[in-house]
This record gives structure tokens, sequence and C-alpha cells, in this order.
């Protein structure tokens, strides 16, 4: 059992370019630093750094990124709890919390014999169009209910509830349009904090990490695009 264990963190740890270990570093270095200089929360500071060597992992496409989620999933319910988020609350753990273990069963059958990373594919036109089309339509349903619940934001919180869901689902999907909404969500949740921080304060660290899930968005949003492009040539070669 340790010989697996340790086996699987070699495996997970392998693969990293000398480039890609110093920026990571770099960011939880930034975190971390902004955290203890803005005496933020530890919550939020704990939430800060597992979410954000989750969404690293995820994609690098490790499924260790599951694992980690798990952690960063019970924070984030914290601090949507104090907040108020109901929705995103909810979403957290009715949503999130099982998604991670489904996550790890259907991405261990498709992973990649020599890096053991996670293969990569894309929805079709009609798929979009049909997922895009629904997720606006319930999360306009979802606000409605939610400002009658006195939510603090009923529209923005109805949005960063409905399109996770989404998002995580074409993440378990292995889709790369995951990553489209996922950037959706982290612009929508930078103005939500950015709100409180102002009102409250002390949640620096937790807005700082909704703008870099943002930046990485947009940067695996290009690196899966390519990687998908590679793995056709070599399909038809």
């Amino acid at each position: 059992m340790i010989n697996k264990i340790k086996n699987f963190v070699k495996t997970e740890l392998s693969g990293w370019s000398d480039k890609e270990k110093i920026f990571y570093c770099i960011i939880f270095l930034t975190v971390t630093t902004v955290s203890i200089s803005a005496n933020d929360s530890r919550i939020a500071t704990l939430h800060a750094i597992f979410g954000i060597l989750a969404t690293i992992l995820t994609g690098k496409g490790k499924i260790s990124c599951y694992i980690i989620g798990t952690f960063g999933v019970l924070c984030y319910s914290y601090l949507a709890w104090k907040n108020a988020l109901w929705g995103t609350l909810g979403l957290q753990i009715l949503y999130y919390l099982p998604m991670e273990f489904i996550g790890i069963y259907l991405w261990k059958d498709h992973l990649k014999e020599d890096t053991k990373e996670v293969k990569k594919t894309k929805l079709s036109i009609k798929e979009r169009w049909i997922i895009s089309l629904g997720a606006i339509f319930v999360s306009l349903l979802l606000g409605i209910v939610l400002y009658f619940c006195n939510d603090k934001f009923p529209l923005p919180d109805a949005f960063v509830t409905i399109l996770p869901v989404i998002a995580f689902y074409l993440t378990v999907k292995r889709c790369i349009e995951q990553w489209v909404v996922w950037s959706i969500v982290n612009a929508i949740n930078i103005i939500m904090w950015l709100v409180i921080l102002f009102q409250e304060g002390n949640y620096l660290a937790t807005l700082l990490t909704w703008t870099i899930y943002f930046c990485f968005g947009i940067y695996f949003l290009f690196k899966w695009k390519k990687e998908i492009a590679e793995e056709k040539e070599v399909d038809a070669e």
C-alpha cells in the first residue's frame, strides 16, 4: 500500500518543466505573502492554496487534482456559509464534493501510458449551443429564487452556481470547453469578492485566488487546444 502511494506521488510529480516549477512556486509564494500581509483568514488562505494547486493539476491533466480539490471544496464551503452565499454553498456540498470522486473514477481509464496525464477532448458545435442556452436559462431562474431568499448577490451567485456545474461536468468529461466556462465563472467571482472585500475586508487572498484562476483558465485553454491538435496529428499518422 505504501509503495503504491509512493509510486502514485512520484508519477504525479513527473512531467513538469523547470519553467512550470518556477512559475507555480512564484504563484504560491505571492498568494501566501498577500494573505499574511492582509491578515486574511486561515480558511481563505487554505482555500487559495488548495484551489490553485487543484487548478494547476487539472490543467496538467493529473488525476490528483480531484484529491486536492476535495480539501479546497471544504474550505470554500465554509467561506460561502459565512458570507451567506447559499447558492454557492449548496453547489460545493451537493455537487462539487461528490464530483471530486466521480472525476477520479472517470479519468482513471483515460490516462496516457507514458505521462499518466488525461487525454483531452472537445464538444461538437451542437453540444456547445445546447449547453450555453441551457446554462443561461437555468441561471436566470435560479437568480429569481435566490433573490427571494435574500441572497446578497442573487444573479451573480446564480451564474457562479450553475456555470461551475457545467464546467465541472466538462472537466470530468475531459473537454477543453471547461476552460471557457471556468474563465466566465472566475470573472464573476472576481467582481463578487471584490465587493465583499470593500465591505468587510480580510478576503484579499480569496480575491487574488479568483484572479489567478482566471489567468490560468485562459492559459490552459490555449494549452489544451495545442495538445488536442498534436494528439489529432499523431492519430492521423
